[in-house]
């Protein structure tokens, strides 16, 4: 049995009435508080042309957050890599990791991240496919490791960097690419819970090892709003469902204030799609969220739970993170 451990997944949202200044000093002040109560790593997602995120230049924010902390790994959580040439995203991290050495993660995702318009404008025309995905990581791979010193192209710096590489996912296809790899696997269940149980399943059931991983190392993501009392709670949800309905409706704006009702904003189908889109959303006070991650952990025997936190009132979304800290302090993996 060992000490299970848990990091941050930050979108850097931007709330109603502040600025993106404001929005990425939060983040970091997030991340030193996250450090200060034990969190293995905080990760910033990366999202094009929403008004309500400021993480578009991921990189650019994890050197802000990696400057401003001192010991919690800081990461991508993860880079779109269709969006970017294999060979600039070694030489970025690689740039990262020579500034803060034997801190920084490399988690990959294959989604744009943003619209089809705007993936088309990130990408200048370039097609891409499912198809081109696992070739890319392994491209990646080749550029970070030692042995391509004699290569033609070389990332430097980035060659033989100490850079964990994640894959990111939310379904099966990025399971078994990572089991295939012999890589860390990281479900997006935040906000894709269908697939949760069965890419868990086909990711530790086919795994090879590597030089990275000996054994498999799962992971999962899921939303948290912990407050005082399951009504406190229950009432700062109301932040996060509206920004939900803002991605079922494509209608994006900056996180808003809590509301005593849900029932005049949305109907009773888009509070159906959003309950079921994030069904991995535990709120309450501590005593309930215990109960509810408890459960998770033991169903989906992951070695790390990635906590995501989206409430208007920055000082309760710090509070959030504390309890659900020590929360998770006292869990345990098999």
């Amino acid at each position: 049995m060992e000490t299970l451990k848990y990091s941050v997944l930050d979108l850097v949202p931007i709330t109603e009435g502040d600025t993106t200044k404001i929005a990425l000093d939060k983040s970091l002040d997030l991340a030193q508080h996250a450090e200060q109560l034990g969190y293995t790593r905080f990760w910033v997602s990366e999202h094009h042309n929403t008004p309500s995120l400021a993480s578009s230049a991921t990189v650019v924010v994890l050197g802000h957050l990696a400057h401003g902390t001192k010991k919690i790994r800081i990461g991508s959580g993860g880079i779109m890599l269709p969006n970017h040439a294999p060979l600039v995203v070694a030489e970025q991290f690689g740039t990262l990791e020579a500034l803060h050495p034997n801190r920084i993660d490399l988690a990959l995702g294959r989604a744009p991240g943003t619209d089809q318009a705007t993936a088309f404008a990130l990408r200048r025309g370039r097609d891409e496919s499912v198809q081109d995905f696992p070739k890319e990581v392994v491209e990646l791979q080749n550029f970070i490791a030692v042995e391509n010193w004699g290569s033609k192209v070389r990332a430097l710096p980035g060659e033989g960097a100490n850079i964990p590489i994640y894959l990111l996912g939310s379904s099966n296809f990025s399971a078994n690419l990572a089991a295939e790899l012999g890589l860390p696997y990281a479900f997006a269940s935040h906000f894709a819970p269908t697939h949760l149980f069965s890419a868990l399943h086909d990711y530790s059931s086919n795994f090879k090892s590597s030089k990275q991983c000996r054994t498999p190392y799962a992971m999962a993501c899921v939303n948290v709003i912990a407050a005082d009392t399951d009504e406190e709670a229950h009432y700062l949800a109301t932040s996060f469902y509206q920004f939900a309905m803002g991605i079922i409706t494509n209608v994006r704006r900056p996180l808003p204030p809590p509301v005593k009702s849900m029932d005049k904003l949305w109907t009773l189908e888009q509070e159906m799609i959003i309950k079921n889109m994030m069904h991995y959303t535990f709120i309450g006070s501590p005593s309930t969220i215990r109960e509810q991650l408890q459960v998770f952990i033991e169903k989906t025997k992951i070695k790390e739970l990635i906590v995501t936190t989206n409430i208007y009132d920055h000082e309760a979304r710090k509070k959030s993170y504390t309890y659900t800290a020590a929360i998770l302090q006292q869990m345990v993996m098999v």
